[in-house]
């Protein structure tokens, strides 16, 4: 089932001359964090989506339309598809190597780089299947091609053998790649069926021309043993399967598709499916070449701009004033949305691609969605005026809330008895305001000059504040920093906690980035954990990420978070002229009002790491808060002895 849209490169084109080589091996061993964000759960199941993704693109491309994934027994998986199969042949640059050991063991090598063997691609940075080798204790390929068969072994990244030739094979083409993920690495770590079932599944609604055959021979009691996903509808077809029986204000839901080479004359497309319902909260599922993006980006924003737009034109037209106060934040209350773009040459906030930032995407989505979406409101009324009543009472409804905020905000400033060492804002909704919590008054005396007066509060706090794991009721109560800190949120502890009183739209616990630095977050962190539960699990609890280092060479200045991005920077010069100057911040209270705005508190540039609770298992992330935080100290030792083989570095 070739897809036609992003149809690439002819098979006979698709050899070692279109794998390039851009760096050699790093030691992904050393650093997995900076290539699969970390080695818990989350990223050792991303390592089936690296391999995952190349099979699919391609299906993508036209050239494969079958893809299998099985888990087996012990934990490891295999993925085959019937594409073109990874090219054997040896490689241009390295003629001792063929180009299936080249792509398993070097990183930025592939076949997305030039725009040759693909249009569009999920897997682009050429790290992904080497970075699953590198962390694998045992990786088998097979590859089927030209009615041949190929197979090589690897360990931790290293061949255990040149490329075998077994033999003829009539009746099979593609790649087969069978690993299992390293112990060293990931621990007790074991891949969970059902949520390598759900990726398969999302990744057939994804692709309509595909079909992805599940097995798995671990039986969970839940997750079926075997399935074919095949979806010719589409995300029609998977939002109708998401919402089930739940009453929706649309009899069908707004889906399409648009082929961006037709309209704009660029390879990609735009397929998306939306309705709304009163049943459930809203939510919003976005991808980017099959990729899941859950941090959204620039083709989110394109899609809810159209539709925003689309309905308030619709409001005006239908003579109803008050569907000019809709915003974005009305349509998603409710509004139950999947949009999936495929683009060539896509950027993503870092390379587990959680973000799109393609500029390009935001305004090709918006002009490719909303044409459609005005004439689907005015050919069914019916469906489109519930629509616009239903948000038009969202709307009501938030500006009489974000009012009676203001005003009890106002009230509860007066009856307060703020503590006097908060430097609050001037700002008198709770809308858009942040409280930061930051270690002692000289980091304060920094803060104070970086801040945003109207929005942007300060907390200084004294030493390390209580464990409040087991502390007694009584012992809160006197203790003068949690008091401190409860009076200037406006909120009261555990059972009596009201989420509705809290002052602030954002908790930012801003601490050195040392080893004390990291203690005092994580006292914090277990203060709200244990005490104000309610308001990391509403996304009110950020961390901020103040740099490490300043690096100055002539007129240019950069700052990095760490050691191995002060030794990158280092090695590749920052593009001015003599000796660069490193700068050690010990605290935030070194840094100059300046460089603590520009780093880590202005909104345009900063980056914040949101807390947040495991939802698969948040009794594993209690147990993990009892185990580290808790009286009994023989746990806390269990812990390290368990990982003391994973740390990198040692900060003492």
């Amino acid at each position: 089932m070739a897809n036609d849209l992003l149809n690439a490169a002819q098979p006979d084109t698709y050899d070692a001359t279109s794998i390039e080589v851009l760096e050699g091996l790093e030691p992904v061993r050393k650093r997995p964090g900076m290539y699969i964000g970390g080695t818990d759960e989350r990223a050792l199941h991303h390592l089936v989506a690296e391999v995952l993704d190349n099979s699919m693109d391609e299906a993508v491309a036209g050239h494969a339309n079958r893809i299998e994934i099985e888990l087996h027994e012990d934990s490891s998986v295999t993925i085959r598809d019937n594409g073109r199969g990874i090219p054997v042949d040896p490689h241009p640059k390295f003629p001792d190597k063929s180009a299936l050991e080249v792509i398993l063991c070097t990183l930025h090598a592939g076949g997305k780089f030039s725009g040759k063997a693909y249009q569009t691609s999920g897997g682009l940075h050429g790290v992904g299947v080497s970075v699953v080798n590198a962390l694998s204790d045992h990786v088998r390929v097979e590859v089927a091609r030209n009615k041949e068969l190929f197979a090589q072994e690897f360990s931790r990244g290293i061949p255990q053998g040149p490329i075998q030739k077994l033999g003829p094979t009539n009746n099979r083409r593609g790649t087969s790649l069978t690993f299992h993920a390293d112990a060293d690495i990931f621990g007790k770590l074991k891949m969970k069926p059902a949520r390598l079932f759900a990726m398969a599944r999302s990744k057939a609604y994804l692709f309509s021309g595909v079909e992805i055959r599940w097995k798995s021979s671990i039986d969970d009691g839940e997750t079926p043993t075997e399935a074919t996903f095949h979806f010719p509808g589409g995300l029609s077809d998977y939002l109708n399967e998401t919402l089930g029986k739940s009453t929706t204000y649309a009899e069908k839901p707004f889906a399409g598709l648009v082929d961006f080479q037709e309209k704009f004359g660029e390879p990609g497309k735009v397929e998306w499916a939306i309705n709304w319902t009163p049943s459930r909260d809203g939510f919003i599922q976005s991808y980017c070449n099959t990729v899941p993006t859950p941090e959204g980006g620039t083709h989110e924003s394109g899609f809810w701009a159209a539709i925003l737009k689309g309905i308030r034109a619709y409001g005006e037209l239908s003579n109803n004033r008050k569907a000019a106060q809709i915003t974005r934040d009305d349509l998603i209350t409710g509004g139950c949305a999947l949009v999936s773009v495929f683009i060539r040459d896509p950027q993503f906030v870092g390379q587990t691609k959680d973000r799109l930032s393609t500029e390009a995407a935001q305004k090709m989505v918006e002009n490719a969605i909303r044409d459609h979406f005005d004439n689907w409101l005015t050919s069914d009324t019916k469906s489109a005026g519930a629509i616009l009543d239903f948000l038009v009472l969202r709307a009501e409804e938030r500006l009489r809330r974000r009012q009676e905020k203001e005003t009890a905000r106002k009230s509860a400033t007066k009856k307060l008895r703020l503590p006097g060492k908060l430097t609050d804002c001037t700002a008198k909704s709770r809308e858009g305001t942040e409280l930061f919590l930051v270690e002692g008054d000289s980091a304060g005396g920094s803060a104070k000059g970086a801040r945003n007066r109207e929005t942007q509060a300060l907390l200084p706090l004294k030493g390390k504040i209580l464990n409040v794991l087991g502390a007694a009721s009584s012992k809160l109560g006197q203790n003068a920093e949690i008091s401190d800190l409860c009076e200037a949120l406006g909120t009261r502890m555990g059972t009596k906690f009201n989420l509705d009183d809290l002052r602030y739209e954002k908790i930012i616990i801003m601490t050195d980035a040392d080893v004390d630095g990291a203690h005092i977050a994580s006292l914090l962190m277990t203060f709200f954990f244990v005490q104000m539960r309610p308001l990391i699990d509403a996304g009110h609890l950020y961390l901020a990420c103040p740099p490490l280092y300043r690096l100055t060479q002539g007129s240019h200045r950069l700052y990095v978070a760490d050691d191995a991005e002060r030794e990158a920077a280092m090695a590749k010069g920052l593009g001015g002229k003599g000796k660069i100057d490193v700068q050690r911040f010990k605290g935030l209270g070194e840094m100059d009002a300046k460089d603590l705005k520009e780093t880590t508190m202005d909104p345009k540039v900063r980056k914040l790491i949101r807390v947040t609770i495991d939802e698969d298992d948040p009794g594993e992330t209690a147990d993990l808060v009892e185990r580290l935080m808790g009286k009994k100290p023989e746990m806390r030792f269990q812990y390290i002895q368990e990982n003391a083989r994973f740390v990198e570095e040692l900060d003492v």
